[in-house]
């Protein structure tokens, strides 16, 4: 009978990822402590280090045209519910 899968929340990942990085105990140490195969523990590491560039990076900023944009198509919809409902009265 085959073993089952573990599944790591993201939280439990970010966490070996960052002790990883810190540098304080290697890889086969932190292996041991979290029950996680080193070869694991260097993907998240990467993986955490190459997503740092988004926290910062332009790519995460919205332009003003995009943060408005849906506040006036809202505002154009309700005018129209509006009228509607005026229409009705």
């Amino acid at each position: 009978m085959a073993a089952k899968r573990k599944r790591h929340t993201d939280e439990f990942k970010a966490k070996v990822a960052l002790e990883a990085i810190k540098g304080v105990r290697t890889t086969g140490q932190l292996s041991s402590v979290f029950g996680v195969h080193p070869t694991q523990i260097t993907h998240w590491k990467r993986q955490l280090v190459d997503g740092a560039t988004r926290v910062f990076g332009e790519a995460g900023e919205k332009t003003e045209e995009e943060l408005t944009a849906p506040l006036y198509e809202q505002i154009g919809r309700l005018q129209v519910e509006v009228g509607w409902l005026k229409k009705k009265l």
